[in-house]
């Protein structure tokens, strides 16, 4: 299931599922663990936090806002930008803070078939002619 930022009328209170900031840390710890670095000795040659990467990889700690520490993370752990595990740090990350993608919001084509495609998510009768375009968007992706 997608995360989300769930925005209250009172006081406007954002609450975050559990579940993303967990699926991101498993994977960023998972990752570090392949590497063969103990959590320490990561930090230690990577110049981190200890702390606040355990918090990360037990979804404590929300991922980082910033595309540039997300990036600098992604190069710690060895990923290999473009790559399918480089996309998935970030889709993991984006979801997590409940946000999208930002190469998603880039391209006007797909952010206009958002609305169908949430509509469809949420179970809302989508016409034909809608789910086609939103096929042919995906298909071209």
């Amino acid at each position: 299931m997608c995360g989300i930022i769930i925005t209250t009328e009172k006081g406007r209170e954002k609450v975050m599922k559990r579940e993303t900031l967990k699926e991101f840390g498993e994977f960023f710890k998972n990752r570090r663990m392949d590497l063969g670095y103990t959590l320490r000795r990561f930090c230690l040659e990577k110049g981190l936090d200890p702390a606040n990467i355990s918090k990360l990889e037990r979804g404590k700690m929300s991922p980082p806002d910033k595309r540039e520490k997300l990036e600098e993370y992604a190069r710690h752990l060895e990923l290999k930008e473009g790559s399918a595990e480089w996309y998935e740090f970030f889709d993991l990350a984006y979801v997590a803070q409940g946000k999208i993608p930002e190469e998603v919001m880039e391209d006007e084509e797909v952010v206009e078939k958002l609305p169908i495609l949430f509509r469809t998510i949420r179970g809302q009768k989508v016409t034909d002619e809608q789910l086609k375009a939103l096929i042919q968007i995906i298909k071209r992706a």
